[in-house]
């Protein structure tokens, strides 16, 4: 009996092999790799030569790029994560509806987020939003003058949250699960004691999906300060580097300068930043976070 039960052991490991060989390759070992060449001279050519803090010295006094970049990242984010997961949302109070065929609709609603992140997407967006694109077309059409959308260093960068707000599907799926889940009852209490929608809304709706909120915002938090297809592939981080966001510095020193030890400091600079501000958000959720059980976030 016990022989058999560890030969189901050895076979339970078997079938987990293959992730456990992923994470340690593909994922633990260039996470430590990638720590040591922080404090390294690396090109990726010859041997990685230890230089100590050097690289993160530079980055943080000598670097007007990073700067830059950090500067375009951050509004990119305090554009791009607001909008979708209000966007986001409203979708979600729409498709909760009970009507038939209402599935059918919330499959199509969340294919931008399957298709968004691929750079055919990213291809067929620059297409839409050249000074000669699709929307530009259209606007003509309504006797509008035409925008430079991609071209102005002024509207560009919203351009690119745009595509971001477009892929909202993953948080709209995650909000309908959470609206489903308020007792109905709730809401025939509140109509009884004479609270309107919008009332409801934020009274009722709102306080019991902050949890939600909570995940949502830090996920998408997170994925707004790696974007990085996008960026490349529409503008190149132009105009006038408007779009110049921090992975594309990343890339730019590892793959266009061969600079792997710097760019790692970069990498783990940006790792610094959203581990701080998500304990930040952790903790500020003790104020604003609500759960079923009446209490709030610790």
């Amino acid at each position: 009996m016990i022989a058999k039960r560890k030969n189901y052991q050895y076979v339970g490991l078997l079938y987990v092999l293959p992730w456990i060989v992923g994470l340690l390759v593909f994922q633990l070992y260039p996470f430590a790799a990638s720590f040591y060449y922080s404090f390294t001279d690396f090109n990726m050519v010859g041997a990685p030569k230890f230089i100590g803090v050097d690289n993160y010295v530079k980055i943080l006094t000598d670097d007007p790029g990073f700067v830059q970049a950090l500067r375009v990242t951050t509004v990119y984010v305090l554009l791009a994560v607001p909008l979708k997961l209000a966007f986001a949302l409203f979708i979600a109070l729409i498709l909760s509806a009970k009507l038939k065929g209402i599935n059918f609709f919330r499959t199509v609603y969340y294919l931008p987020s399957i298709l968004g992140g691929s750079v055919a997407i990213s291809v067929l967006w620059r297409f839409l939003f050249t000074k000669e694109g699709v929307v530009n077309s259209f606007l003509g059409n309504l006797g509008l003058p035409a925008i430079d959308w991609l071209g102005s260093p002024d509207i560009a960068l919203y351009t690119l949250g745009l595509l971001s707000v477009w892929q909202f599907g993953s948080s709209m799926v995650l909000f309908l699960a959470g609206l489903q889940q308020i007792p109905a009852d709730l809401y025939e209490a509140g109509a009884i004691d004479g609270a309107s929608k919008t009332r409801m809304f934020f009274r009722l709706t709102v306080p019991l999906l902050t949890p939600i909120v909570l995940f949502n915002l830090i996920m998408q938090m997170v994925n707004a300060f790696q974007e990085f297809t996008g960026a490349f592939v529409i503008t190149g981080g132009g105009p006038m580097k408007s779009t110049y966001l921090y992975a594309l510095k990343l890339y730019e020193e590892a793959f266009g300068f061969f600079k792997m030890g710097y760019a790692s400091a970069l990498s783990w600079i940006l790792f610094a930043i959203i581990m701080v501000l998500t304990a930040v958000i952790f903790k500020s959720s003790n104020y604003w976070v609500h759960y079923e059980d009446g209490g709030k976030g610790k």
